[in-house]
């Protein structure tokens, strides 16, 4: 499968991914951001592991825990709480920085070379968010900041340590253990600091089926196989996709308004993503036979 074809369907997650916030707002209940957020990552977890029988080995349980944290328990919280401490173009826009700290930490734990063309797209991409999402009356709050720096960070790692450790098992299964540890962090933090979740009507449920079976398990699905194929600095820069993704659903569905401004800074997103597959093209086959996971007869019929 081409490279191009790679990235394609890896850009479809954060795409997808740019459903959330209206899902979110127009089905779920509001105030059990911690709840939701366990119950969107372990049920779809555990379907997949029922799907795929693979479980994680023993010696793989420490990394699995710490990748589902990074990936879901940790980013997911941190999310949450920048979006309700801060208007949500900032909180966007500190979330894009996840492209520029993906560099740094691909640089340090994969011995990735920092591209001038890389780091000059990540940054040209987040002022495209910023000109996309953030409006005049955008207020900062430190708790809000840290939270939203502290969010990117982590999906920055989850996503460079994703590529580090490759198990020999399909993205699919790699998926399944890392949602599955994800809630089964979230649920006892949830809890402990949230009341109790009211009945759910049917379109909760619905909601809650979109977010967990497409938002989640096929998406994340798509962005783990894009890890293992392709560079995590061209991953993060694929990022980018959900902003747009979730402004042009605004705009569609919710009749929102699109300024010129905005429209402008969604060019330059684009532009930059172009820019960063670009700045961060191989120039010889990506990967080795060494790093490509072979996937278990079961799992291929």
């Amino acid at each position: 499968m081409s490279r191009t074809t790679d990235i394609l369907l890896t850009a479809l997650a954060p795409a997808i991914w740019g459903s959330t916030y209206l899902v979110t707002t127009e089905t779920l209940p509001a105030g059990y951001p911690i709840t939701l957020a366990a119950l969107r990552a372990l049920p779809a977890g555990l379907l997949l592991l029922a799907i795929t029988r693979c479980l994680p080995p023993r010696a793989w349980m420490g990394r699995v825990f710490l990748l589902g944290s990074f990936n879901f328990a940790l980013f997911w919280v941190l999310l949450f709480v920048a979006a309700y401490r801060l208007p949500g173009g900032v909180a966007a826009t500190l979330g894009s920085l996840q492209a520029m700290i993906v560099i740094l930490m691909a640089r340090g734990w994969l011995g990735t070379p920092i591209r001038a063309g890389a780091v000059t797209a990540a940054a040209t991409g987040a002022l495209g968010v910023a000109l996309l999402l953030i409006g005049p009356e955008a207020k900062l709050d430190p708790v809000g900041i840290a939270a939203g720096l502290g969010g990117a960070a982590s999906m920055a790692a989850g996503t460079v340590l994703s590529r580090k450790w490759q198990p020999p098992v399909s993205a699919l299964s790699f998926t399944a253990w890392q949602l599955t540890a994800g809630g089964l962090v979230l649920v006892p933090l949830a809890l402990i600091v949230e009341p109790s979740l009211p009945p759910l009507t049917a379109t909760n449920l619905a909601g809650l089926v979109w977010l967990g079976l497409i938002g989640a398990a096929a998406t994340y699905a798509l962005w783990f196989r894009g890890v293992a194929r392709i560079e995590p600095t061209t991953v993060s820069m694929l990022g980018m996709m959900s902003p747009v993704s979730a402004v042009a659903l605004g705009w569609v569905v919710a009749g929102e308004s699109l300024s010129l401004l905005q429209g402008l800074g969604a060019l330059i997103i684009l532009g930059s993503v172009w820019a960063g597959q670009r700045a961060n093209s191989p120039t010889a086959p990506q990967l080795s036979r060494r790093t490509r996971a072979p996937i278990p007869q079961a799992e291929r019929s």
